[in-house]
């Protein structure tokens, strides 16, 4: 603003509105606040990241791969596995990941 008006009511009004839209950005901010809070608790929440996964084939049946926990090629019916686990459904002849290769990870190479 490079001049202000020189009458008093046309100044409140523009104090009215400069508070008005200062109460406003002090909720955007505050709001942003809570969000990030949020976000941070829920990143410091979130359980480990399995060390294996055994993907499951569609409707749940059989498993199709073990992967390495992690890998970017398990997909979303994929569960969280223990070593002894992983292991097992290797040795039952479950095919393991080609690019994550937990068969080599885990010492079970055909």
């Amino acid at each position: 603003m490079s001049e202000l008006p020189p009458d008093l009511p046309r100044l409140r009004t523009l104090e009215t509105w400069l508070v008005l839209s200062l109460d406003r950005v002090r909720r955007k901010i505050a709001e942003a606040e809570r969000q990030e809070t949020e976000k941070q608790r829920g990143e410091r929440d979130r359980p480990p990241a399995p060390d294996w996964l055994i993907e499951m084939g569609l409707g749940g049946r059989a498993p199709v791969y073990v992967h390495v926990g992690g890998c970017h090629m398990a997909g979303k019916r994929s569960q969280g596995a223990t070593r002894d686990q992983a292991r097992r459904a290797l040795w039952e002849q479950v095919p393991s990941c080609p690019h994550c290769s937990p068969d080599a990870a885990l010492g079970v190479l055909d």
